[in-house]
């Protein structure tokens, strides 16, 4: 579900929503430290905190499934199944651009004043704000 945001206002970090909002996807640490630093400190806006929190999980996700894909690999090249960790390894990158073009998505959408849902998170995020 996508709704759209009034424009405006500033928020607590003294940014423009459509700015935060993109903030809070950029990949690496810096989306993730603003996350955090959006989560706890902005109180006025609404948008800024849904999409700090869909980004947390979103972050979330994609380290808890790559720490499963990195261990899965350890795991089968001790058994001896080296062949089958290697392609993990082209899964590994393959889930790595998925996530850079879902942030990328995410990022427009917010930069646009969206507040996109993501299926799985995008309800718990709302929940949260």
């Amino acid at each position: 579900m996508a709704t759209s945001t009034p424009g405006g206002a500033k928020t607590n970090l003294g940014l423009e929503p459509n700015v935060a909002g993109l903030l809070c996807y950029v990949p690496c640490c810096v989306g993730l430290v603003f996350s955090v630093v959006a989560a706890i400190v902005e109180k006025q806006s609404r948008f800024v905190r849904f999409h700090a929190f869909q980004s947390l999980l979103v972050h979330a996700a994609a380290i808890v499934l790559g720490i499963g894909i990195n261990v899965l690999q350890v795991v089968l090249g001790m058994v001896g199944l080296d062949v089958v960790g290697v392609l993990l390894y082209f899964v590994s990158m393959m889930v790595g651009l998925a996530f850079l073009g879902l942030t990328i998505f995410l990022m427009i959408k917010a930069n646009a004043g969206e507040e996109l849902e993501l299926p799985v998170v995008g309800p718990m995020a709302r929940q949260w704000v």
